[in-house]
């Protein structure tokens, strides 16, 4: 834990005390907005960065704060190059790997309240300082019976702020993009079920069981077992898993040999989720991985909090999307663009064109992988391409007019599951067969 990490002593969980905590941030942030039109009197060249600076600062202050789901809204929002100016993304990544932890009264009160008992009674030994803190909980280090245990703590309040959290902070955000609320229900209402899935801890046992069972065949890999007796509601002990995150690891210049096989692991791993089980590990941010160089690379997968589900229908509509001949035949696309709720029939024919110009492009680069093995992640030119993709759809006039949602609301947690995947695949610099 970083040394300017300061522990927070108490955590906003009723609806009062959060709604004061984000009127207290719109506040500081207007406030950035007086300075900033002040310098851009007198000329200031930095006025615009030094804005988006500051209220990023304040903005993620904030979010450390209250925690829970707009914390992790953030952090999703961090892995969309595209979305955010660089100071925001920037602050916004930090919920990839750290944030301020709760206070050791708080910890020992979770464990009374969950067990009648302190975590020094259930364990031999306990570390009140918290080794991780991100968005949901945060992760202790403890031992029993001879075993190294990662004891994840839920903050308190995440479960039941979730849905007064989104409906304070939507609006606010839906008025920014200029988005209709009730076009954009049926997604809402997908993060939703998510984010509340994930405060779930008991949901979590069973599916990090179930899946570690049902991919334990694929090489590289590495899951921790869970223990039910030491777990509750909000309280999940499970193995502590060896390895360092993907920053980490890399500063120890791992051979392109091992950089190869831990994205094998990566790409095997999700290959069999989703053509296999029909579920996927959704949160793929460098934080839920654990590397090192084990037998030529070893993979540790955490947290499976985030699981979607994908539907028959929409898994095979997605992947006809990324078939070459399907791209190549503007009937058969518009057909499966159509039924995946992209293109509506009452689109104008010069719009139609549009999307079916844009869509086509940005389908052939996500589904280039699939059809070049061994396929080099590691090729900047490709995620430079995947990145400025994104700007220069927005140079299109019409497009930036288009302010309605598009598409199954599916494809939320689909899309992030590759988009995390594939920039994992980039840093890691890794070559991979992808068939």
């Amino acid at each position: 834990m970083p040394e300017h990490t300061k522990p927070l002593v108490s955590l906003p969980t009723t609806k009062v005390a959060r709604a004061a905590r984000f009127a207290k941030t719109g506040l500081n942030v207007g406030a950035n907005y007086v300075k900033h039109y002040a310098k851009r009197a007198v000329g200031a060249e930095s006025a615009t960065a030094d804005l988006h600076q500051a209220n990023a600062e304040e903005l993620y202050s904030a979010l450390s704060e209250m925690k829970g789901s707009v914390l992790k809204v953030a952090q999703m929002l961090a892995m969309e190059k595209n979305i955010l100016p660089t100071a925001y993304a920037e602050q916004f990544a930090q919920a990839q790997y750290q944030t301020p932890p709760l206070s050791g009264p708080l910890i020992v009160k979770a464990f009374r309240d969950a067990f009648g008992k302190s975590p020094f009674e259930l364990f031999n030994t306990f570390d009140l300082n918290a080794r991780q803190a991100a968005s949901i909980g945060q992760v202790h280090f403890a031992e029993k019976d001879g075993k190294a245990l990662a004891v994840k703590v839920q903050y308190p309040g995440v479960a039941d702020s979730i849905r007064s959290d989104l409906r304070m902070v939507m609006p606010v955000a839906l008025r920014v993009l200029g988005l209709d609320e009730a076009t954009m229900r049926p997604y809402l209402e997908e993060v939703e079920t998510r984010l509340l899935e994930e405060t779930d801890y008991q949901l979590e046992l069973r599916r990090g069981q179930e899946i570690a069972a049902q991919c334990g065949h694929i090489p590289h890999l590495r899951f921790a077992a869970y223990y039910p007796t030491l777990s509750a509601a909000r309280i999940l002990t499970m193995d502590w898993l060896p390895g360092q995150h993907l920053k980490e690891f890399l500063a120890t210049n791992p051979t392109q040999a091992v950089r190869n096989q831990l994205g094998q692991a990566l790409w095997d791993f999700y290959a069999y989720q989703m053509h296999t089980l029909r579920q996927v590990h959704a949160d793929p941010h460098p934080g839920n991985f654990l590397l090192d160089a084990t037998d030529g690379g070893t993979l540790g997968v955490l947290d499976f909090g985030c699981v979607k589900n994908i539907p028959a229908d929409f898994y095979q509509l997605f992947f006809a999307l990324l078939d070459p001949a399907v791209l190549a035949d503007d009937t058969r696309l518009t057909d499966l663009l159509t039924q995946l709720e992209v293109l509506r029939p009452d689109d104008a024919p010069t719009l139609r064109d549009l999307y079916l110009r844009t869509l086509r492009v940005s389908l052939e680069l996500v589904a280039r992988p699939f059809h070049e093995s061994p396929f080099n992640f590691g090729d900047p030119a490709y995620m430079q391409a995947v990145y400025a993709l994104g700007d220069d759809l927005m140079q299109e006039p019409e497009l930036r007019k288009q302010r309605e949602p598009r598409g199954s609301r599916h494809f939320i947690y689909v899309n992030r599951t590759y988009v995390g995947l594939y920039a994992l695949l980039a840093e890691l610099g890794a070559e991979v067969r992808t068939a």
